[in-house]
């Protein structure tokens, strides 16, 4: 038999959960986000002084930023293709510092007799 002093069947925070309880919620503003694919969001700030209302806001439905100007919807993002080690090294060196590295490391494995 498991032993303790919960009452079976309940949970910490479990019963009815009113306003009573909770206190008053505060007074809520909507404000409408469209995106680019036109989709519209509707979240809910506090209706407070100094509660900042953000100018874009995340499309939950595609990721792309949102504004609140339905006829002109800031413009999605830029994808950059995946960069590879390599491609990133070509950008710091040119073909000649790599050849010249190359041709260092080389020899300091010549001397220490690891490779011919």
């Amino acid at each position: 038999m498991a032993g303790g002093n919960a009452i079976r069947g309940s949970r910490v925070g479990a019963g009815p959960m009113g306003e009573a309880e909770r206190g008053e919620a505060a007074p809520r503003v909507f404000v409408s986000y469209w995106c680019a694919n036109q989709h519209e969001t509707r979240p809910s700030f506090a209706q407070e002084e100094g509660v900042a209302i953000p100018e874009e806001w995340d499309c939950p439905r595609c990721g792309f930023p949102a504004g609140r100007d339905k006829d002109n919807p800031p413009a999605p993002p830029k994808v950059e293709p995946y960069k590879t080690h390599l491609a990133y090294v070509k950008e710091r060196r040119s073909d000649s510092e790599g050849e010249a590295i190359l041709q260092e490391r080389l020899g300091e494995l010549r001397e220490r007799g690891l490779i011919r």
